[in-house]
């Protein structure tokens, strides 16, 4: 049977006071719409249809692999549904109906709803929980298991104030018989707007099962309204994500000061110091020592890497290397084995040699170092002309002496050696030693003349 998702992401999110659509506000360095869709993907729904509607090209911008239908007006969540009409009317199978401002949900409480739907025979099934009797959420009315409707919150009469099962606004509904049900919603409500809860009514009149899944934690699919509640989603899916890391083997020391995303991958027995911030596609192997004060973005660490107070982005680090304190890599580096990278090195577009060695203070952009390098401290790779990035080659067993300059396009070949102080403008060749410097030139007594020089301008400048 094929399952159909339709994810409502039209809101414009006013109590945001912001200009972007609600669903794009990130929670943990990722957008509300992207932690929803991105669960969808991982249950292997067929088809994911996001109704957009306020600055609806900024959501477009950022998902990938669904379908998008516009709701020019926002009239009503039933409203929002019918905008799938033309493209689900007529299929077989199961849709579930969500909001694009719940990311914390999760893939396994979406497939409970749908295992719990098709097990009992159902033709539609709401997604509920017992909440606290303040919350402005719509209650479930039922006969038995049969819900026979669901009250907005607004539209609540006396006697129906103490229900505690409150609808959390996820369905899950035969396809047909959702979109012959939805056809038939009006505005007749306090809002005068289309509920999608007004379904549920219509569909115990055409004399089909509507029941209710009851989960037991709200903060999972409580919709986000204001950037309170952002900040407070953050901290629950950090904290979440912290504790399933330490249930599988990690060795995190602080979890309330460690950011790690969800989609980030982290081997056994590797410890995560605090302060850092680990995101994107970023997977760490085993026996490796993090932080602190790292931030990793789409990074693959393989096993046995220590790296401290570094950033690093889009990069590859092999076995066994270090890295740090203070150094970047970023955009495609490749760190191979048993590399030795120390403070304050960015790297760039490098692949960098196994067993190779930039101790400290050193640029390394647009090059290719082979194995057993040494790269003395301040060299810098001279890659960029003011218009053009050229490469930088230095071949195994190099010496490269501190300050040097290498301007690119340059090649260092095999066994060969680089003065300290030298501005190379040409290949050096294999077991060659390179020097490109002034000759050093001492002028006996003149640093007592250039000490009378600056006395005696200090004085004038003191007389006015």
């Amino acid at each position: 049977m094929k399952i159909y998702a339709i994810v409502l992401a039209a809101g414009k999110g006013t109590r945001m006071n912001s200009n972007k659509p609600k669903v794009v506000h990130e929670v943990l360095y990722k957008p509300m719409i992207n932690h929803v869709v991105d669960e969808l993907k991982a249950m292997g729904v067929d088809e994911t249809i996001v109704v957009v509607g306020h600055e609806a090209q900024q959501v477009i911008d950022i998902v990938d692999d669904v379908t998008f239908v516009h709701q020019k007006e926002q009239l009503g969540t039933g409203h929002a549904v019918l905008q799938a009409y033309d493209l689900l009317k007529d299929k077989e199978g199961i849709t579930i109906v969500l909001n694009g401002d719940a990311p914390l949900v999760r893939k396994e409480t979406l497939q409970g709803l749908i295992d719990y739907h098709k097990e009992n025979g159902n033709q539609g099934t709401v997604m509920s929980c017992d909440c606290d009797l303040s919350l402005p959420f719509g209650r479930i009315i039922k006969e038995g298991s049969q819900v026979t409707g669901i009250v907005e919150f607004k539209d609540l009469l006396e006697s129906q104030n103490h229900i505690t099962e409150m609808n959390v606004g996820e369905y899950c509904f035969d396809n047909k018989a959702l979109f012959e049900a939805i056809n038939k919603v009006t505005t007749n409500n306090a809002q005068n707007e289309y509920y999608i809860t007004d379904v549920i009514g219509i569909m115990n009149n055409d004399g089909l099962k509507v029941d209710a899944y009851k989960i037991e934690d709200f903060n999972e699919v409580g919709g986000i309204n204001d950037r309170v509640q952002l900040a407070e989603a953050t901290e629950s899916l950090k904290l979440r994500i912290n504790k399933n890391h330490l249930l599988n083997g990690i060795n995190i020391i602080d979890i309330n000061n460690t950011y790690i995303g969800r989609e980030v991958v982290i081997g056994e027995e590797t410890t995560i110091e605090p302060g850092c911030i680990i995101k994107g596609k970023t997977v760490i192997g085993n026996h490796c020592h993090i932080g602190p004060y790292c931030e990793f973005d789409n990074v693959t660490i393989k096993d046995n890497v220590e790296i401290k107070f570094s950033v690093i982005s889009d990069s590859i680090i092999e076995s066994g290397t270090d890295i740090g304190p203070y150094a970047r890599l970023r955009t495609q580096c490749h760190i191979h084995e048993n590399v030795h990278m120390g403070n304050f090195v960015e790297m760039k577009k490098a692949d960098f040699g196994k067993g190779s060695k930039a101790a400290h203070l050193t640029y390394i952009g647009d090059a290719i170092v082979g194995e057993n390098v040494n790269i003395g401290c301040g060299t810098i790779s001279v890659n960029y002309d003011g218009k053009n990035k050229s490469l930088t080659k230095i071949e195994d067993n190099a010496f490269i002496g501190c300050n040097s300059n290498l301007v690119a396009p340059v090649t260092v070949k095999k066994n060969a050696f680089i003065a300290a102080g030298s501005t190379i403008t040409k290949d050096v060749e294999e077991d060659a030693m390179g020097i490109a410097r002034a000759k050093q030139v001492n002028k006996d007594g003149y640093s007592k003349v250039l000490k009378e020089r600056r006395e005696k301008k200090f004085e004038e400048k003191k007389k006015g």
